[in-house]
C-alpha cells in the first residue's frame, strides 16, 4: 500500500453539507483505526451538538473542541472575544497539525473564521504548509479563499438548491445540530 500522502480537502460553498461530508470523513477514519481531530471555530462548548454526544459514545480515537462561541451576529457583539476564541483555536489546531498525533484533523467553519476576519489567511496558510506529511487535513465553510483552493488536493463545493430555511423552518434537532 505504500505510504501514505496526507491530502487537503475542500468543503465550500453556499449550500447545507459542508459539515456534515467532514463528520461523514471523520467516521469513516475512525472505524479504520485513525486518530480524529475537530476543531470547531464557530460551534461553542456551552450546548453539546449531536456530533459531540456521538463523539462521547464512540469513546478514544474521535476527539471534538467546540472552541467558538457561535455565529458572530448571534452573541452580544463582542468582537474581540470571538477573535480570542478562534485565535486560540488556531493555535491548538496549529500544534497538533505540526505534531501529527492525529491522521485526520478537521477545522470546521474557518472560512468563516477569515471571512469574518477572526483569524488572518496568512495563518491559516502558514498552518497548511506545517503539517506533517501523513496528516489529513479538512477545511470547511463558505467562500473558501482562492489561495486555499489552488493548494487543495480535493475540493467540494455545496450548492445550494433548496433549503427549508427559507420557507421559514428553523433548524432541526439532529440535522442542523
Amino acid at each position: 500500500m505504500g505510504q501514505r500522502k496526507g491530502l487537503l480537502l475542500v468543503f465550500t460553498g453556499d449550500g447545507k453539507g459542508k459539515t456534515t461530508a467532514a463528520l461523514g470523513m471523520a467516521l469513516r477514519a475512525w472505524g479504520q483505526g485513525m486518530k480524529v481531530l475537530i476543531v470547531q471555530f464557530i460551534k461553542s462548548s456551552i450546548w453539546q451538538s449531536g456530533e459531540q454526544k456521538a463523539a462521547e459514545k464512540l469513546g478514544s480515537g474521535l476527539t471534538i473542541r467546540s472552541t467558538g462561541m457561535g455565529f458572530v451576529y448571534e452573541v452580544d457583539g463582542d468582537f474581540d472575544r470571538h477573535r480570542q476564541a478562534a485565535q486560540e483555536a488556531l493555535g491548538l489546531a496549529g500544534s497538533e497539525i505540526s505534531y501529527g498525533k492525529y491522521d485526520l484533523v478537521i477545522l470546521d467553519e474557518i472560512f468563516y473564521a477569515i471571512n469574518c476576519g477572526l483569524i488572518s489567511l496568512d495563518d491559516v496558510l502558514g498552518l497548511v504548509d506545517r503539517k506533517q506529511e501523513h496528516v489529513h487535513l479538512v477545511l470547511t465553510g463558505r467562500n473558501a479563499p482562492q489561495e486555499v483552493i489552488e493548494r487543495a488536493d480535493l475540493v467540494t463545493e455545496m450548492r445550494d438548491i433548496k433549503h427549508h430555511f427559507s420557507r421559514g423552518i428553523k433548524a432541526q434537532k439532529g440535522i442542523e445540530f
